[in-house]
């Protein structure tokens, strides 16, 4: 039986990721769940679409993705589940989905107009990831087709929520901290794809930082730039912080310097 997974903004201090999972179990009580975090800063797009597409190529395929990082709950936006190259993804058209569809594109989509597979006809305006995308992705995950839970979407029509755009320019690669994570790593939106075989290092203000190949090449406290398990660079604190070291925000430029 395919996998479901979970990736909300809820936080666990409240009992909201513990009734998503209740609706789940109402559908199959069997299916396995996979918590991916449920620590998403509240409201963050980019950190939600970051985390996802860091997590979908270490699960099987037809695994389903539920994420609900959800600002505009109730409102305009769409609710809508996606079967691409791996699995499924279920949640809202926000753009959350953006990093895993540039990397495994998608092959169709539907809005999920069907209320027999919602956890009630009258969903909660507030609380659709309880009443629509936990159930909606607990019935993929059993089995049911993607046009079983909704109504066709054009692809095209899809929210996308881009990266900034890297530029090369003189030896430069300048691009910016796209996401933050628990340790205080910077990671960046430059991918190792683009640095293969180049030597290089980053110049962050006034900092020229080093590359190594692991944290713990650099003296203990000591900042250090390399390409992270994530497949992007980073740059890091051996036993540190860099956000407490650098004081920088997600959205700060940096340079790569190419040698």
């Amino acid at each position: 039986m395919p996998l479901l997974t979970l990736l909300t903004d809820f936080g666990l201090q409240d009992v909201y990721v513990g009734v998503v999972k209740g609706a789940i179990a109402h559908v199959n009580p069997a299916l396995k769940v996979i918590d991916l975090t449920h620590q998403i800063p509240p409201q963050d797009l980019m950190a939600a679409r970051f985390n996802l597409l860091s997590a979908v190529p270490y699960f099987p395929e037809r695994t389903v993705h539920v994420a609900i990082v959800d600002p505009g709950v109730g409102g305009s936006r769409q609710a809508i589940a996606i079967q691409f190259q791996r699995g499924f993804l279920v949640g809202p058209d926000n753009g959350i989905f953006s990093g895993v569809l540039d990397r495994y594109p998608a092959i169709e989509a539907v809005e999920l107009t069907l209320p027999q597979y919602w956890r009630t006809p009258k969903p909660s305006r507030t609380f659709q990831g309880r009443d629509i995308f936990a159930t909606v992705g607990a019935h993929l995950a059993s089995g049911a087709l993607l046009r079983d839970v909704g109504d066709p979407i054009a692809l095209e029509t899809l929210v996308e929520l881009p990266l900034p755009a890297c530029e090369t320019q003189d030896g430069m690669i300048t691009g910016n901290v796209q996401y933050i994570d628990h340790f205080g790593n910077l990671i960046t939106n430059i991918s190792a794809e683009v640095l293969a075989g180049i030597r290089w290092s980053v110049e962050l203000g006034f900092d020229t930082i080093p590359r190594k190949e692991t944290y713990a090449d650099a003296p203990l406290g000591s900042l250090v730039c390399l390409i992270g398990s994530h497949g992007w660079v980073e740059i890091a604190v051996n036993g540190g912080s860099a956000q407490a070291q650098l004081q920088v925000t997600v959205g700060h430029p940096l340079q790569v310097k190419l040698d």
